[in-house]
This record gives C-alpha cells, structure tokens and sequence, in this order.
C-alpha cells in the first residue's frame, strides 16, 4: 500500500481452525530493499515468519478466544506501511427480516460458534446511531434472556410501529467485539385484513348485481 497508510481486514471466524495471515509488497514497491518485516499480536512480537518474494505470512491454529484480536505486520524500510487484520467469531442473527403485527411479541435470536462471549448487549437502531437496550429500565418492554453461554434472546413486548428497524446483538471477547444483524418488521394489523375486506366487498358487489337483475326482471315481468 502507501507509505504512512494501514490497511485493514476483518475475518470472522465460526469455528476452530488453522488460518495463514499474509502481507504481500504491491508490485510498484518491489524495488524497496532491506525491508525490516515485524508481526504483531496486539504489542507481543511473533518471530516466526514465511517470506516468499515481497510476501511475508504466519500461521495460526485458532482454538478459544485467546488466539483471537488484532494481528499486524509492519514494513519498515525508506518507507512504512503496514496492514492489521482483526479476526473476530462469526455471530449468527437471522438474516431474513422477524415479521410481527402491532400488539404482538416478537423474540429474536443471537448465537456465537464455538466461542463464548464474556457478555451480550443488544442494540436498537435510532437514525444513524445504536442504542443499547437496558431491559431493567424497560421491564415493561424488553426482556433479555441469556439461555446460554453462546445463545441470547431479545423479546419485545406489545409491539408498535416504531419498534420497526434494524437490531444489533453484541458479542463481547477477551479480545474484541462482534456484532449480529437482525431485521424485524411491524405490521398493522389491516394487513392481513385487507385480501378479507376485498373478497367481502366483491361478494357484496356480486350479491346487489345479483339482486338488481332479478328486481330488473320482476318488474319487467309485470309490466309485461
């Protein structure tokens, strides 16, 4: 990349595994020379290193959450550059959107893989900002149930039209933080009202056709 820059990349993780971390020098920089290469988990160094031409990787074993964080190598030479890669568990919130209708109860659902968070915390999305649900202060509103070490439930109480929008389930670690991404949408409850109201509109529409023809044909028979 370019000097004085750091590049970043998120790997999200959903079980234990063997993984291979590599920095590779972009081809119009491959003319630096007695390039100094340092990886790092978090401060602690880590010595050893595969190079390949203007390539530099580690391997890792993932096993718990204490292989987990920031992992980051640094080219020192005329020039710095560096890259971090943050390697985080996968949290599974349910992509497709929760469909409700208003007055109802809705409970979504946060799962971790293979790693345990050290705490959960939920957040609703208000605009461009995500604030975090307390169900001590909303008792009346929220309940949160941690059934789990690695499942978490968020239940909402008598739902209304603003209680439609994105969700966030937060996954705390020894080493950092994940998030889930969940969708719920609230539905008047016309909506599955209205394919009822139509058929009934077009029976009764049918029934006074129906009923002005034989009124029709009656007095028509009797002028007749």
């Amino acid at each position: 990349g370019v000097s004085g820059t750091s590049v970043e990349k998120n790997i999200t993780l959903d079980r234990a595994t063997r993984i291979e971390l590599s920095c590779r020098l972009d081809n119009k920089y491959s003319h630096l020379k007695s390039l100094q290469v340092t990886w790092k988990r978090g401060n602690e160094t880590i010595r050893h290193i595969n190079k390949t031409e203007n390539s530099w990787s580690i391997q890792l074993r993932i096993l718990d959450n204490s292989n987990l964080g920031g992992y980051s190598c640094t080219l020192k030479g005329e020039e710095e550059t560096s890259a971090m890669f943050h390697l985080q568990p996968k949290i599974e919130g349910k992509e497709k959107p929760i469909v409700s209708y208003e007055g109802d109860t809705a409970v979504m659902i946060c799962k971790s893989f293979d790693y345990t968070p050290i705490a959960w915390t939920w957040y609703m999305t208000n605009g461009s900002e995500q604030i975090a649900i307390n169900d001590s202060l909303l008792a009346d509103k929220y309940v949160i149930n941690r059934l789990s070490a690695n499942v978490t439930h968020l239940k909402i109480l008598k739902l209304t039209k603003e209680d439609d929008g994105v969700y966030w389930c937060e996954a705390a670690f020894e080493l950092g933080k994940s998030k889930g991404k969940l969708k719920l949408r609230v539905l008047s409850l016309m909506v599955p009202l209205k394919p009822f109201l139509a058929i009934v509109a077009e029976v009764v529409i049918l029934v006074t056709i129906v009923f002005l023809y034989e009124m029709y044909s009656k007095k028509k028979e009797k002028l007749a």
